[in-house]
């Protein structure tokens, strides 16, 4: 196994990796808007948290070794499902291969952001 890590996306919050690689399969954490340079959330609607989520999200790809159009499977969280289709809207510009999806609100993500998205993707 192959631990991923890279300064250009938040650094974990806990005890975790910023993700694993495999058997040519990247599995990530989570990633929330955090603004790396900052090590602070500064965005505050849906729509910007959730462009730095995919920015956090393509550093960590990056690092991994693999890219937006690799990812198989993702699992989101909305603190409130009224944003699914804000959040749809910038998510489609990122992962514009369609992989399959989970999508689910939940009562409180860290540090009270709006949103989160963890990946698996093929690494080749």
């Amino acid at each position: 196994m192959k631990v991923v890590a890279t300064d250009k996306a938040p650094k974990a919050l806990g005890p975790y990796s910023q993700g694993y690689v495999h058997n040519g399969i990247f599995y990530s954490a989570g990633q929330i808007p955090i603004n790396p340079a900052t090590d602070a959330v500064e965005a505050q609607t849906i729509t910007d948290q959730t462009e730095q989520v995919c920015k956090n999200m393509g550093e960590v790809l990056m690092a991994a070794g693999t890219s937006f159009d690799k990812v198989l499977k993702t699992t989101c969280f909305l603190a409130d499902m009224g944003d699914f289709a804000a959040f749809n809207e910038v998510y489609a510009k990122y992962f514009t291969s369609k992989p399959a999806r989970s999508c689910v609100a939940v009562k409180t993500l860290p540090k009270n952001v709006l949103c989160e998205v963890e990946v698996i993707a093929a690494v080749e």
